[in-house]
């Protein structure tokens, strides 16, 4: 998933990002309100993890513009005002999720996993085509009942095939989905990760180029 993380406390927000990542999820950083915002024009995301109490522009006002413009992105609204009434209100602000601080890692990323699954369509939870199974909850992959270990990103890569299901993804999308924004859109990651793909799943192929528009699972 892409997801967006707004906290006004650095090491907790690169902390949750750090997370996240390790995760194969693709996590852009930003620690105020005027930030995320900006980042919202310009990118789309999954799911965003809002601090309420942010600088600048107000997570209230967040929330708000982001259920105003976006019906598909999730948000999942942290606070240390754990109260009925402010969770209550975080909610009707548009929120789908709230969860106080502190907060264990381990729920915060069953939260988003779970809000990222209505951001997108129905999906089974264990994909397959082609011989190839991914269970996107354990991180596993096996082609033909073979365990085949695959990176963060080479895994990010494969599950948006799948879930594709036979049509192809441009490598746009896929740099979109699997890499932050800090990523280089001119350099070759995609098409290195496809060919190391390629390598891992061995033969016969199943990781086909359509030339001009993209990649697809046979």
């Amino acid at each position: 998933m892409r997801i967006l993380v707004v906290e006004d406390e650095p090491l907790l927000a690169d902390a949750v990002a750090q997370g996240l990542r390790h995760e194969a999820h693709a996590v852009d950083v930003v620690y105020d309100g005027g930030s995320a915002l900006e980042r919202i024009e310009v990118n789309d995301y999954d799911v965003v993890v809002l601090d309420r109490d942010v600088p600048v522009v107000h997570g209230d006002k967040v929330c708000q513009v982001l259920a105003e413009r976006n019906a598909d992105v999730r948000v999942l609204m942290l606070t240390a005002a754990s109260g009925v009434d402010d969770r209550v209100a975080g909610l009707a602000l548009g929120a789908d999720d709230y969860l106080p601080k502190p907060f264990a890692f381990r729920e915060l990323s069953a939260r988003v996993a779970a809000l990222g699954r209505r951001a997108r369509p129905a999906a089974p939870p264990v994909l397959r085509r082609a011989g190839i199974s991914l269970d996107p909850y354990r991180r596993e992959v096996h082609r033909d009942g073979r365990y085949v270990p695959l990176s963060r990103k080479e895994f990010a890569v494969l599950a948006e095939l799948l879930r594709a299901d036979g049509t192809a993804v441009s490598a746009e999308t896929l740099l979109e989905k699997a890499w932050d924004e800090n990523a280089d859109p001119f350099t070759h990651a995609v098409r290195m990760t496809i060919l190391k793909l390629r390598r891992k799943l061995g033969d016969p192929p199943v990781v086909l180029t359509e030339p001009g528009v993209g990649y697809r699972i046979r």
